[in-house]
């Protein structure tokens, strides 16, 4: 298991990132990323076989991947000299593990505890109650009470983690889903672990949030949100005729995070924010009349500082820069 490095692709539910938890703690040198099924999947591979190299592993869990996709990773481990691993419980995949040598299926456990008898070792021999929990609750063994409530809490751990965009800030993301799994585990094993955990929840939020100041959850999430997006402003530029914007994509909280970002940054003109339904929101603060882009570009309109409009021939993709680049060639072509 010596790679140069390993980039780990799995679902995004408990189980999913349960295996990305076990997998750090392995690997000193790991990338990750999420993926449900469908599309994503592949832009996900794409992403991934366009960095890997030989030397490297590409470990897969928690997904079942079609005959493309297999035949495709397949290939690009052959021509690039990386290895393949994937570790799945998923029944639908029982075709193409007799195809593979490289997919591992086993239908009678969680891809978590899968992953984890594979690299049991000492190292992570202090997760196995918490694995326990999370295989419980994903293959439905009631009849294990307190491990089976342990997983249901966890899972509501990972899928309330909406705070940070998984298009946008994917590796942020992760931090945030995995450091709400870590707090978790220092109940795991403790009397009426559930129960203190279901309390816990907003409180495990708010700490990861918290900076020198306490607020309300909203308050620390937006804040937290400007930070990142000024951070990245430079990549996530648009340019509208002679004015400079900001693209997000779902964002959430429009006004009051493009407001908030646009007197931090006074450099921008605009902020823009588009979604999977093709929608368009537009914020200003004085400095732009967001209608007429609203008008001009989408269809719609609304006032100087706060308008929208929808972008019809939009294509939702997984990855960002997929997504600026439709919105930057239609201000460009209407410049």
């Amino acid at each position: 298991m010596d790679y140069n490095k390993v980039y780990h692709l799995s679902h995004t539910d408990l189980d999913g990132y349960s295996c990305q938890l076990i997998a750090s703690e392995v690997f000193k040198d790991i990338e990750f990323f999420n993926s449900n099924y469908g599309q994503e999947i592949v832009e996900r591979l794409e992403q991934i076989t366009s960095k890997a190299k030989e030397g490297d592993l590409v470990l897969i869990t928690d997904l079942n991947l079609d005959e493309d996709g297999a035949k495709y990773i397949d290939e690009k481990s052959k021509e690039k000299g990386f290895e393949i691993l994937l570790l799945d419980h998923h029944k639908t995949g029982e075709s193409l593990a007799e195809k593979y040598k490289w997919y591992n299926l086993d239908v009678t456990r969680s891809a978590t505890k899968i992953t984890y008898d594979y690299f049991e070792s000492d190292k992570i021999s202090h997760l196995k109650e918490y694995v326990n929990s999370v295989n419980a609750y994903d293959i439905w063994l009631q009849e294990e009470v307190e491990r089976f409530e342990l997983g249901k809490v966890l899972a509501r751990y990972v899928t309330e983690a909406k705070e940070i965009n998984r298009i946008m800030f994917s590796k942020e993301n992760y931090e945030y889903i995995s450091y709400m799994l870590k707090k978790a585990m220092e109940m795991v094993g403790k009397e009426d672990a559930y129960i203190v955990l279901d309390d816990s929840l907003h409180s495990v939020k708010k700490s990861f949030f918290l900076k020198d100041k306490n607020s309300t959850l909203e308050n620390l999430v937006s804040s937290y949100i400007v930070d990142l997006l000024t951070k990245n402003k430079e990549a996530m530029s648009v340019y509208y005729k002679d004015k400079k914007g900001i693209l997000t994509y779902s964002v959430g909280n429009t006004s009051i995070i493009g407001n908030a970002f646009l007197k931090e940054n006074p450099e921008f003109d605009f902020f823009l924010d588009i979604n999977g339904r093709k929608n368009i929101s537009a914020r200003a603060n004085d400095k732009y009349d967001v209608s007429l882009m609203a008008k001009e570009l989408f269809g719609g309109g609304g006032h100087a500082n706060a308008a929208g409009g929808r972008f019809g021939d939009f294509k939702d993709s997984f990855i960002y820069e997929k997504i600026k680049e439709q919105v930057q060639e239609l201000m460009k072509e209407n410049s």
